[in-house]
């Protein structure tokens, strides 16, 4: 009886917990209008006074609230005074593989070994994640669920933020394979001393065997059936992205010439501290750059201050595709912190809208789905929110209607509820 009331106990506290989270939304069933807002297109166009109807989760009309005709329409939203915005994407992200770091049973980010391209980060993506709620609340509804550790890390699946289970959340499967050059030199700027690293050429001379391995088990018949080298199949064919982690110049230079000698086809540079000084080259190679966190210090001590804030205008400048990341320290938590780094970004050399381009259009070209979601544009998916406020301004920011594919989802958390319960507490104090 003891252990059957402990038990009865903790299933209450599940099942309290779980009532918290928002429930997934149903299928758009009536078409909609939404008018009177300015739209931000993601695309760096603007529309003051427009309309962004859809219909079946997709678009049908982006324009003048003045073209659009109300009566196709079973439902109009007035939005007026108010900002209109293609949903954010999180690129290079860990959400839904970990919920609290300090508990080891609820981190799933990578699996032992070092080189693990059959791994596949969808399969341990928790769409129950309680983190996930506060990153919606801010505008981010996308994220490229990214497997960490090792030299090849596995596959990243990018996922739609509102769904019951990974299968239904998955919007484009294994879209990449993760690889993580080998520093060429040790020390940052914590250090005196920077010193080159004594095992970097075996390191390097490891990934080029593999890499040649896999790509001679797919050009000559063979009979055993080896699963990291089939994984790695759609990288030669184009079909996949090879995501290359990497921030200093020389190591940047050298993995390019690489990926160029292998003849992978797609290739993204994640993580690019210092992309800004091969610009040429990125841009010759057709390189994009998934940057690292803006809101973070220089990796040298004789760097600017700001560098990593005009990182982002450095690569605009000179023509390179890139969008936003926001990897590191606490970074599911901080994935609701998204939309401000592209402001900041917008604060140092761009303008708002080639700031916002940077987490919704570059962001999806980058990973392969510009056809059909990053931009407001007719015939792509309705992934969309209603800000009261400039999105990327966190005095302002104020998300009260967002849609994934159509579909109204619900924006409540367990922070929101929180804070409503304990600010009655407190409000006659």
């Amino acid at each position: 009886m003891k252990q059957l009331t402990i038990l009865a106990a903790l299933l209450g506290i599940s099942i309290s917990s779980m009532a918290q989270m928002p429930v997934p939304a149903e299928d758009q069933k009536q078409s909609i209008l939404i008018v009177n807002g300015t739209a931000h297109l993601g695309n760096g166009q603007v529309i003051e006074q427009a309309a962004i109807g859809f219909k079946d989760g997709k678009i049908t009309y982006a324009g003048s609230a003045a073209g659009a005709n109300k009566s196709d329409y079973q439902q109009v939203i007035d939005a007026s005074n108010k900002h209109i915005y293609p949903g954010f994407i999180s690129p290079n992200s860990t959400l839904g593989l970990a919920e609290v770091d300090a508990v080891r049973a609820t981190r799933d980010v990578r699996e032992v070994g070092e080189y693990k391209p059959h791994v596949r980060a969808i399969i341990a993506y928790n769409t129950d994640s309680k983190i996930t709620p506060t990153a919606k609340q801010n505008g981010v509804l996308m994220a490229q669920i990214t497997p960490r550790g090792g030299t090849i890390s596995g596959a990243s699946s990018v996922v739609e933020l509102d769904a019951w289970n990974w299968e239904d959340a998955a919007y484009k499967m294994d879209d990449g394979i993760h690889l993580r050059w080998p520093r060429m030199f040790m020390g940052g700027w914590w250090s005196t001393s920077v010193q080159k690293s004594k095992s970097y050429k075996s390191y390097v001379e490891d990934i080029r065997t593999f890499f040649t391995e896999a790509k001679a088990y797919h050009e000559i018949p063979h009979q055993e059936v080896d699963l990291r080298f089939e994984a790695m199949k759609g990288l030669f064919s184009g079909e996949q992205t090879l995501f290359v982690h990497a921030n200093y110049v020389k190591e940047i230079i050298e993995l390019i010439n690489f990926t160029q000698n292998m003849g992978i086809p797609k290739v993204v540079l994640v993580g690019g501290a210092d992309s800004w000084m091969v610009t040429d080259m990125l841009r010759e190679k057709k390189v994009s750059v998934i940057l690292g966190r803006v809101h973070d210090l220089p990796q040298r001590q004789d760097d600017d201050i700001d560098l990593p804030f005009k990182l982002p205008y450095l690569l605009h400048k000179e023509g390179v595709l890139f969008c936003l990341d926001n990897s590191g320290d606490m970074e599911r938590a901080a994935t609701r912190n998204l939309p401000f780094m592209a402001g900041t970004a917008a604060t140092y050399g761009l303008s708002k809208e080639e700031a916002l381009m940077a987490i919704t259009g570059n962001t999806a070209k980058i990973l392969g789905i510009d056809g059909t979601v990053g931009t407001l544009e007719s015939g792509k998916d309705a992934t969309l929110f209603i800000s009261t406020g400039d999105a990327l301004d966190m005095r302002t920011n104020q998300v009260e209607k967002a849609f994934i594919r159509g579909k109204d989802i619900d924006l409540n958390n367990t922070q929101i509820e929180l804070y409503e319960r304990y600010k009655k507490k407190y409000a006659n104090q």
